[in-house]
């Protein structure tokens, strides 16, 4: 079964600034590459990308950061933020007191068949509709 990495996880990986986190980010990344698991949804890649070039502490040149956005893409099930996905997130804010973004993310993992959510902004050990969420870094 897939699981769906938020942004966060994608910006330890690049993120020298974090070495522990970077390591650990490394490990689950490498492990869901490796077992074809790996999920991210288009609005997890368009925050890496902003937030990889603008907010971490060495920010990624402009190239570097799209480097990464391709290797994402390559080594992940991608799954497109749609008019189906922005509306089931509404809902969630209704049922869940998450974000919007959150609730996004937590949408598309559960349109793309994920088992596990991994991600440090929501609940370790909470399950949402099947779905778990795995936070790594604590």
């Amino acid at each position: 079964m897939a699981s769906s990495l938020d942004t966060n996880v994608l910006l330890y990986f690049v993120d020298d600034a974090e070495t522990e986190k970077q390591a650990r980010a490394k490990e689950v990344v490498e492990r869901e590459m490796t077992a074809g698991t790996m999920l991210v949804s288009t609005q997890v890649l368009q925050e890496f990308y902003n937030n990889a070039t603008r907010k971490l502490q060495m920010p990624l040149s402009s190239e570097a950061a799209e480097r990464s956005v391709r290797r994402f893409i390559e080594i992940s099930i991608v799954i497109q933020i749609d008019t189906e996905i922005i509306l089931a997130a509404i809902a969630r804010t209704r049922t869940m007191s998450i974000s919007f973004w959150d609730a996004l993310i937590v949408e598309a993992a559960l349109k793309g068949g994920a088992e596990k959510l991994i991600t440090e902004d929501l609940n370790h050990g909470q399950t949402v509709d099947g779905l778990r969420i795995e936070n790594p870094f604590i």
